[in-house]
């Protein structure tokens, strides 16, 4: 990697080009994994679908007397993906791994055909978080205005950044780049563009560890030959009708009358569709935002069914909740809105919701009113998913209708009507 330690000085104001970086640790979960185990370099691993006892497991002696370090454990000794049993998903995988057709949200189990010989790992949560905070730390403490988009990604505002104009941003990607490396051992790649839209597509285009920069007479050449699932918000069910109008590529998406799209897909999103192909994207960098909802929510080992594995329900149900309430007490606010989201064993999905009169923050609360939308959705066939979701969210002491009650009501005894299922 090339060193940059410091970057020269930009165009006058008066003369500087929006430039809006999009960057993406690369297969973040496994390379933390793979600075625990540095051994598991270049080879197939996959993360998810276990829990931390794996390691605790792994590093035992094999006469179970002691402990071995993480870094002496031989290769042979790590679980392999062809063993693995239950209903897991992978968080993420290698790039070896990926090769063989493995990726995020994978069933373990469909993996475990696509790349048996693959190790597997669990997520160690702690460990990410604290990556993640480490590497936003050092992004910002070269570029203040940065938009946090999850555990790995980010957008940040380049524009009138030092080095953030020259070479179109990459003088100023490098040194990001190379700070994020010196600081966690961990690679990303970065896009650079005039805006987020063609910017997190440009961050794909050169992984891993790549710099990939879009200048905004480049759309014809560099975007519109990509697919149109490219673009983010395009999903599954919008890219297949569009493949059966004989749209596969964001350049015929570009070459469509906007009536036209309308016309097949409604005023907003034709015109969003219209507008994202000729690559316009106003949205501007927001440095906080306020979260829209919080919630918790567990996929089982084993498919449930509402009164055979009652109690066990129950137990999930309550932990839920608990631990929605005490992620809204922590980060300090309040919300009105309570649901539930169920996945049945044939993966269909279901979802609840009530609008209490205040707000609320605790478990009690969240657990009535969430068992209350139970009653309100079919429980005759068995679970894989069991969520619960508190909306409408109010930052404490800021409530638009007088101070939240953050008291748990009086316990009463439900009448057989509304009682909680579970």
């Amino acid at each position: 990697m090339e060193a940059v330690t410091s970057v020269p000085p930009d165009e006058p104001s008066a003369l500087r080009l929006r430039r809006i970086a999009h960057l993406d640790m690369d297969a973040f979960f496994a390379s933390v994994e793979l600075l625990r185990y540095p051994q598991l370099k270049g080879l197939a691993v996959v993360i998810g679908g276990g829990r931390r006892k794996v390691d605790e497991l792994l590093h035992q002696t094999p006469d179970g007397t002691g402990l071995r370090e993480p870094h002496f454990i031989p290769v042979a000794d790590f679980p392999l993906l062809k063993d693995y049993v239950g209903r897991g998903v992978i968080t993420t995988a290698t790039y070896a791994a990926r090769q063989f057709g493995v990726g995020s949200a994978m069933g373990m189990m469909k993996a475990a055909r696509l790349c048996p010989q693959a190790i597997v790992l669990p997520v160690d949560f702690d460990e990410v978080r604290r990556f993640s905070r480490l590497f936003k730390s050092t992004i910002t403490d070269i570029a203040p205005v940065m938009q946090d988009r999850g555990v790995d990604e980010v957008y940040i505002d380049f524009t009138d950044v030092p080095g953030g104009q020259r070479e179109g941003g990459r003088v100023l990607a490098r040194l990001i780049q190379k700070s994020i490396f010196d600081v966690t051992g961990l690679t990303c790649s970065i896009g650079v563009a005039p805006n987020r839209l063609l910017a997190k597509m440009a961050s794909e285009f050169n992984k891993p560890n790549g710099i990939s920069i879009v200048y905004e007479d480049e759309l014809e050449t560099k975007i519109w030959p990509l697919n149109v699932r490219k673009i983010n918000g395009i999903g599954p069910k919008a890219g297949e009708k569009l493949a059966t109008l004989g749209i596969q590529t964001i350049g015929e998406l570009a070459a469509q009358d906007l009536q036209w799209l309308i016309e097949r897909f409604g005023k907003s999103s034709g015109a969003w569709m219209h507008r994202v192909a000729w690559g316009r994207d106003d949205s501007p960098v927001v440095t906080e935002s306020e979260p829209v909802s919080m919630s918790r929510e567990t996929t089982f080992d084993r498919d449930l069914h509402a009164v055979r594995d009652k109690a066990e329900l129950g137990r999930i149900f309550t932990d839920l909740c608990e631990r929605v309430a005490g992620d809204l007490q922590r980060k300090g606010y309040v919300g009105k809105t309570i649901g539930i989201k169920l996945r049945y064993d044939d993966f269909r999905i279901a979802t609840r919701d009530q609008t209490l009169d205040r707000y609320i923050q605790d478990a009690a609360t969240i657990r009535r009113t969430a068992g209350l939308c139970l009653k309100r959705v079919p429980l005759d066939q068995k679970l894989r998913l069991l969520g619960v979701r508190v909306g409408t969210l109010e930052r404490v002491g800021d409530v638009p209708d007088g101070p939240p009650e953050l008291r748990a009501p009086r316990a009463r005894e439900a009448d057989p009507h509304t009682r909680p299922l579970f």
